[in-house]
C-alpha cells in the first residue's frame, strides 16, 4: 500500500467524514499544538546546550513529547489536514536533529548515527515539499512513527541526569535503532515518491 496519498482524497476521507476540519484547514487545534512545539523546541535545545543532561531539560522535554502524541490524536478525530501532515513531522525533525546535534557537541552521542538521521530527514523533507506543491500529502507510516519514538527515547535518555552508569548505553541503543528505522522508512518513502512522480497530476 502506497504511503503517498492525494491530500484532497486521503486527508478528506480520514478526517472530513467525521464532521471536523477539511484537508485545507490551517487554524486547527492540532496545528496550534504543533506551533507550541515549534516555540518550545528552542528552549529545550538551549537548556541542553547550556547545562547538558539535567532535570529542567526533562521537565521541558516531556511536554514536547506529550504534545506530539496529543496533536496526532486530535487530528485523527477532528480531521487530518495537508498543513498538519507537513508541519507535524517538520516540528519533530527540528526537535530531534537540533537536540542530537547539541548532544554530539556535549559528547553524549556519536556524530555518525546523528549524521545518518539528519541526511534522511533532509531528503524526506525535500520530498514532502515537492509533493506538497502538487497537492499531495505524505502521511506517516507505522514504522515512521516507531522511528520517531526511538529518536525521542534516544534524546530523552541522553538528557536524563546521571542516575545510573548504563543510561547512556540505553540512549545509544535507541539511537542506532532509530538509524535503522530511519533508513528503512526513508527507502519506503522515496520509492513512493518515485511512483508519485510518474503518476498523473491530481485534479485541481
Amino acid at each position: 500500500m502506497s504511503t503517498v496519498a492525494a491530500g484532497a482524497g486521503a486527508a478528506g476521507t480520514s478526517g472530513g467524514s467525521r464532521g471536523g476540519f477539511g484537508p485545507s484547514a490551517l487554524a486547527t487545534p492540532a496545528n496550534a499544538l504543533t506551533l507550541a512545539r515549534f516555540l518550545a523546541t528552542p528552549v529545550f535545545i538551549l537548556i541542553v546546550a547550556a547545562r547538558g543532561p539535567c532535570w529542567p531539560a526533562v521537565a521541558v522535554g516531556l511536554p514536547l513529547v506529550a504534545t506530539d502524541i496529543l496533536d496526532g490524536w486530535i487530528a485523527r478525530r477532528m480531521g487530518t489536514t495537508r498543513s498538519g501532515a507537513f508541519l507535524d513531522p517538520l516540528a519533530d525533525k527540528i526537535l530531534v536533529i537540533g537536540s542530537l546535534v547539541v548532544l554530539v557537541d556535549k559528547h553524549e552521542q556519536w556524530w555518525l548515527p546523528v549524521a545518518l538521521i539528519a541526511l534522511r530527514e533532509l531528503a524526506i523533507s525535500i520530498m514532502r515539499s515537492r509533493l506538497g506543491r502538487r497537492g499531495i500529502s505524505v502521511p506517516a507510516t507505522g514504522l515512521a512513527k516507531l522511528k520517531t519514538l526511538a529518536q525521542d527515547c534516544a534524546v530523552g535518555f541522553s538528557v536524563l541526569p546521571l542516575l545510573a552508569p548504563h543510561h547512556l548505553i540505553v540512549a545509544r541503543t535507541f539511537l542506532w535503532l532509530a538509524v535503522v528505522l530511519s533508513l528503512w522508512t526513508g527507502a519506503q518513502y522515496l520509492t513512493a515518491y518515485r511512483n508519485a512522480r510518474v503518476a498523473p497530476e491530481p485534479a485541481s
